[in-house]
């Protein structure tokens, strides 16, 4: 009985083992062309397209959209091969494919007929929209059937061109995978402000979905080389681009947001020598009021850091009076940085994309829910106070 047992256990093991070893739909990976980067610009027909168009290849759509998709190395395509080569023989490590239409799941299934093998979004990194583009089209549209679409991973990045998308998934360096160095550059925010928390597609599906205003990172590209520079403000109504900020902008942001702790101050001393300030702990807190129908906010900064550069004169010691005096330098030019930036949230742009919101929604959830449908309109009208306050806790080694 106890062998019967044993043999009907035995035999059960290997039926289940033979049913989960393996997926009837699974496809391998050599059978598939994974992208890693999305650009999407204005519709502009490239010339294969219009030479096809010529030959008859045509079907209804209206040229909207070019969307870019940027293909990773491997062994999934015969004309992966053709088009990406590998860095030892000084062509591209990537293949960028572009199509132009005006539904970009019309345009996805259209890369099937011109591919071996099937795109899949699993290992999407980064989503490049251009500026102009935001301006037409809300991202809403846009991203509408990349958030649906479940092969496309939510933990992808969405980053802002200033120019052309496919300029900035484009690299002179035959090493470089645009998708992955632009993901590496937004891992850099922890050393400085100009570099906003990276906002991934599920983070931006929220803000949108919440009706708030929002911020996403710019990228400047010329040559094939890219940079970071400032960012894009996208209204709550439309989601649509409506300005920027610059990179002192996101410096100054980043005093009142509480997350964002590196950063920079630089000034000059009297002699016109440059004086710089590494801020190595910042604790921000924002304080709202509420009186009668009247809001308020009071920003609270204070930051340890480093005296890291004093090109001055070298006659004074760096220590007592002259600490006390830079630090009161910083203080200032922080504040002047500040009262700029908001300036353009409420008097140019009117958005609140400094997360003043959270603050009221959470210390006086009853207000919150009078203004929320119009938060904008109410951001711009009312009165931020704000204290910063610096401390050099460490004058650095010096050769005097």
């Amino acid at each position: 009985m106890r062998s019967l047992r044993l043999w009907l256990r035995i035999v059960s093991a290997m039926l289940i083992l033979s049913l989960i070893s393996g997926c009837w739909s699974s496809r391998e990976i050599e059978d598939l062309s994974l992208y890693v980067g999305l650009g999407i610009d204005v519709g502009e027909e490239t010339e294969f397209e219009k030479n096809i168009a010529s030959q008859g290849g045509i079907y209804p759509e209206k040229d909207n959209v070019t969307a870019t998709v940027q293909i990773a190395p491997g062994k999934s395509s015969s004309q992966q091969s053709e088009q990406g080569g590998s860095p030892s023989s000084g062509k591209s490590s990537y293949s960028n494919e572009q199509l132009t239409g005006d539904s970009m799941l019309q345009i996805f299934r259209q890369f099937a007929l011109r591919r071996d093998h099937p795109l899949i979004g699993h290992h999407l990194k980064v989503i490049v929209v251009s500026k102009d583009i935001a301006k037409k089209y809300g991202l809403k549209q846009l991203l509408d059937f990349i958030l649906r679409d479940n092969d496309i991973r939510p933990n992808c990045l969405v980053l802002i061109s200033h120019q052309r998308a496919v300029d900035v998934l484009t690299s002179k360096d035959p090493t470089r995978i645009p998708a992955f160095y632009l993901t590496g550059i937004t891992n850099n925010s922890y050393i400085s402000n100009k570099i906003i928390e990276p906002v991934s597609l599920s983070k931006l599906d929220a803000q949108m979905q919440s009706g708030s205003s929002f911020l996403l990172q710019n990228v400047l590209s010329y040559k094939g080389e890219d940079k970071f520079s400032g960012g894009s403000i996208f209204a709550a109504k439309t989601t649509k681009f409506v300005g920027e900020l610059s990179q002192t902008d996101l410096e100054a942001l980043s005093w009142i947001k509480p997350k964002e702790r590196s950063g920079v101050i630089k000034t000059y001393s009297k002699e016109g020598f440059t004086v710089t300030y590494e801020i190595k702990n910042k604790r921000t807190k924002i304080i709202p009021k509420v009186v009668g129908g009247d809001i308020s906010f009071h920003v609270k900064a204070e930051s340890e850091g480093w005296l890291m550069e004093d090109w001055r004169a070298p006659e004074r010691e760096e220590k007592g009076a002259y600490l006390k005096e830079l630090e009161a330098e910083f203080a200032k030019l922080a504040k002047q940085q500040i009262e700029q930036m908001l300036y353009k949230l409420q008097h140019i742009y009117k958005v609140d994309v400094a997360d003043f919101r959270d603050s009221l929604r959470i210390h006086y959830p009853k207000t919150w829910k009078k203004v929320k449908d119009n938060w904008d309109e109410v951001f711009a009208t009312v009165t931020i106070t704000y204290e910063i306050k610096t401390t050099i806790t460490n004058p650095g080694s010096s050769t005097e």
